[in-house]
């Protein structure tokens, strides 16, 4: 049976803030893999980034999604490059993968508030490097049990369309 929830979906996209809305609603743990990558290092992911590279990145992430995969009962907000990987169908075993998406514009403003803790933007960000990255990381709808477009919408809204995908499921029984 699959237990454990995945959201994926490019940066900016609402991963992190709708993962701890969404675990508090069904009484879950929420674990962010970036954040947990950052426990473990002892670094920001810019830092690593900056320090080892993505490729060392990307390895710490597969790492750290299957230790978390093992486990049961989590929401899960999985890094961006998740859909990048050829093995990345493994996850599925026991997760129910939703897919987190946005209007290139609304990405835009979003990760541009956090610009410094983004590796892979430049300061000089513009909508089309948005646009080309988003391109390039094409994919996360194809594999992804149910998509969610996050935006205009408060997050609440996004907690409860979640739900209803869950509940067509019958993911987690009866709602209180």
């Amino acid at each position: 049976m699959k237990n454990n929830i995945i959201l994926i979906g490019f940066m900016g996209s609402g991963k992190s803030s709708i993962g701890v809305r969404l675990a508090r609603r069904l009484k879950r743990t929420f674990v962010d893999t970036d954040r947990e990558i950052e426990k473990m290092t002892g670094m920001s992911v810019a830092e690593l980034f900056r320090r080892h590279g993505e490729i060392r990145f990307r390895s710490e992430e597969k790492l750290m999604l299957n230790k978390f995969i093992q486990q049961e009962n989590l929401v899960i907000a999985a890094g961006g490059s998740l859909t990048l990987d050829e093995h990345s169908q493994d996850f599925k075993k026991n997760s129910i993968v939703i897919c987190l998406q946005a209007p290139p514009e609304e990405i835009f403003a979003r990760v541009n508030r956090r610009k410094g803790s983004r590796p892979l933007l430049k300061k000089a960000l513009t909508i089309q490097d948005v646009e080309k990255l988003m391109n390039e990381r094409r994919g996360y709808d194809e594999m992804a049990d149910f998509t969610i477009n996050t935006g205009g919408k408060m997050q609440e809204q996004i907690v409860d369309e979640i739900m209803e995908c869950l509940k067509k499921r019958n993911f987690y029984g009866e709602e209180k």
